[in-house]
């Protein structure tokens, strides 16, 4: 009896130590990687328990979750008529709020809120997932509005207005660089002339760096790469992607990259000494690190019978394959060494316009939380896409090309998953 007890305990606390946090966009690392063992292998009859929900309002933005906390922004609107045309911004009055709730019950423990005045096309609300780092929450508005917050208390430590400090112009589609913590910077994507770029004290707000002077700024987050034991953090403007020194924001290399609309979305991503970039427009390319050599070169450029061309969500990499969401609606795998296709699927999709769903892998399975509201569980490899169970989770309340939708990307922490609508955010198990 003792030793069932002692090895019970044991297990219980190994299953507790592998529990992780999901403190950003896109996960602990941006790749879309969830590392947390112990989860379904499928999702049960009538799909994953529910543990909570609980009321927010509008947002594109996702959920972080971190220490047992969840961090999520919202737009209240209390004046205008908003209308998603991507060619036209709608003039609403409101505010934004960001929210902390309790990861286990959904009971809110603060918010903080400031007045917002949108410009913007799609003015559904706030982009950018909060970023949570060492207590402080980071969360950037549609309109350039950076707070810094104290993660237990919600009290404002800090905060820049991108428009009246850096005379920065809002984009057609709001601001939508999720912040990044690098060290003991904070570097965004703010806009205005030779403030494209910007780095600050991620415990003051001190400015400590600027620069680049760029036509449109694009709506690409800030990414960090590798060149050996060399940090280097990439943007992707509307023109081409620009690399730079995290110490004084210096340019160390760019490459042309032109996406239709300025539509600099999808975060670059990196396997090993390649890195990918796309966008919409038939835009992409792989680039290559050569040992000892400062800047990449030129690994193949995409064709209109090759790669995979993203525009709402990230595509990811896993054993030399490249898995994304194109523009029209597809899933396709693509040989990360050559740009080859090697299928496509429209069964995440349904091969509609910009259909969207955010992949993220677990071991060797994908969880996939499309644009319907459905988490599915699939398998991803080289030759094909392999479906293992779904279920509808969440009422699709946004809308774009006249059908219904959701895009925001969800949070997977604790064993479950996070995800977010127009009307609430809820708690769904996902544990063994």
């Amino acid at each position: 009896m003792i030793r069932f007890a002692i090895s019970t305990a044991a297990a219980l606390l190994g299953s507790f130590a592998l529990a992780a946090d999901w403190p950003q966009w896109m996960g602990p690392n941006r790749n879309g990687v969830w590392n947390e063992t112990e989860i379904v292998s499928e999702l049960p009859s009538g799909g994953p328990r529910k543990l909570w929900s609980a009321p927010i309002q509008a947002g594109y933005s996702g959920p972080a979750v971190v220490a047992g906390k969840v961090y999520v922004v919202d737009f209240v609107k209390s004046t205008g008529e908003p209308e998603n045309n991507p060619s036209k911004r709608s003039l609403i009055a409101g505010k934004e709020r960001i929210h902390c709730f309790d990861a286990a019950t959904g009971k809110q423990i603060w918010s903080h809120e400031y007045p917002c005045e949108y410009s913007v096309s799609y003015p559904c609300g706030p982009r950018c997932t909060p970023t949570v780092s060492s207590g402080r929450v980071y969360s950037l508005g549609t309109m350039g509005h950076l707070c810094c917050l104290d993660a237990a208390t919600g009290k404002l430590e800090w905060e820049s207005d991108f428009k009246a400090a850096f005379k920065a112009e809002v984009p057609m589609w709001g601001y939508c660089s999720h912040p990044l913590v690098h060290g003991d910077k904070l570097i965004c994507v703010a806009g205005g002339a030779d403030h494209f770029a910007v780095a600050f004290d991620k415990n003051t707000g001190k400015l400590l760096w600027h620069g680049h002077c760029v036509k449109e700024q694009g709506y690409c987050p800030p990414t960090v790469i590798r060149n050996g034991n060399q940090e280097q953090i990439l943007f992707w403007h509307a023109a081409e992607l620009l690399a730079v020194d995290p110490a004084d924001g210096k340019k160390l290399w760019s490459v042309k990259l032109e996406p239709s609309y300025g539509m600099a979305i999808n975060a670059p991503q990196q396997a090993g000494d390649i890195i990918f970039a796309s966008g919409i427009g038939g835009q992409a390319v792989a680039l290559k690190f050569q040992l000892g050599v400062a800047e990449p070169t030129e690994h193949w450029r995409g064709k209109k019978d090759t790669a995979v061309y993203s525009s709402n969500a990230t595509p990811i990499i896993h054993k030399g394959t490249i898995y994304g969401c194109c523009t029209k609606g597809i899933l396709r795998a693509v040989d990360l060494a050559t740009g080859e296709r090697l299928w496509e699927n429209e069964a995440l999709t349904g091969g509609k316009p910009h259909g969207t769903a955010f992949l993220v892998r677990n071991g060797e399975r994908y969880f996939a939380f499309c644009e319907t509201g459905e988490l599915v569980i699939c398998e991803l490899n080289r030759e094909k896409y392999h479906e293992i169970s779904r279920a509808a989770i969440i009422e699709p309340t946004g809308e774009a090309f006249g059908r219904k939708i959701v895009w925001s990307h969800p949070a997977f922490a604790d064993r479950c998953i996070f995800v977010r609508n127009d009307k609430e955010i809820a708690c769904f198990s996902l544990a063994k």
